[in-house]
């Protein structure tokens, strides 16, 4: 059974018998549906943010039809891998409309203060993250051993927990103070959570080797893609809320 840390791919040890084919994982399979998940993101981004630009009044709607959308076709793969080479593109086309209106709204909401859009920043950011997690994967700088996958699953796991809390209180009219705000308190956590996101890369990288050189299932191809994508997510979100916190906090 080929377990990951990723949370998204809890339930794919249990499922590895469900798939019929007799073709096998590989890692440039898998380099390739990853970059037709992301080609999907990024088309539906660049639509919802040319939505958002003639139409402002979209731009929310958007948001939060794909964050929903997003969330529901993601559940789906979670639990129904076998049918994964469906519902991931769609996941990825969903939060590409999620993503493309939310980083036109800070963009617009932030402006330029260093010349350079914040979207692009966070983008360039995010690229480079994952070329340098995979060159430290790659060389063994980081190994991924089982304490360190524990580890990292703890720190998702409080994370998400953090997340989950927060929503709460926020719905209930409670504002948790730091998390949220700028100050060195707001953006050592702001950058804590990057570092796990970041570290969190390697884990799909090792899912995706360990599946490569065990034969796994042609279909976790594109298992390995969508878990590497929702860790992409997560890792642009937190790095684009980042520079937010430190742009605005330069304002004041």
């Amino acid at each position: 059974m080929i377990r990951s840390g990723n949370p998204a791919l809890s339930k794919i040890d249990r499922v590895q018998d469900a798939f019929e084919s007799h073709e096998v994982m590989t890692v440039s399979g898998t380099v390739n549906k990853t970059a037709i998940l992301l080609g999907c993101c990024l088309m539906t981004a660049a639509v919802a943010w040319s939505i958002g630009v003639k139409d402002p009044a979209m731009i929310q709607p958007m948001w939060i039809g794909g964050l929903i959308a997003g969330l529901v076709f993601a559940l789906i793969t979670m639990f129904k891998p076998n049918i994964a080479h469906v519902t991931a593109p769609i996941y990825a086309l969903c939060e590409g409309f999620f993503l493309g209106a939310l980083s036109l709204f800070v963009q617009k909401l932030i402006g330029n203060p260093t010349g350079t859009p914040i979207v692009a920043q966070a983008a360039g950011l995010t690229f480079g993250t994952l070329g340098a997690m995979l060159f430290a994967y790659r060389t063994g700088i980081i190994k991924v051993t089982a304490k360190f996958r524990a580890g990292i699953t703890a720190a998702i796991g409080a994370i998400m927990l953090m997340y989950l809390v927060t929503f709460v209180l926020r719905m209930c009219g409670v504002t948790v103070p730091f998390i949220h705000t700028g100050g060195p308190i707001g953006i050592g956590i702001s950058l804590v959570i990057i570092i796990v996101a970041a570290l969190s890369l390697t884990l799909d990288f090792d899912f995706i080797q360990r599946g490569s050189e065990q034969g796994a299932p042609k279909q976790y191809e594109w298992i390995g893609a969508f878990g590497l994508m929702i860790t992409l997510v997560w890792l642009y979100i937190e790095i684009l809320r980042l520079l937010a916190i430190i742009a605005a906090s330069a304002e004041d």
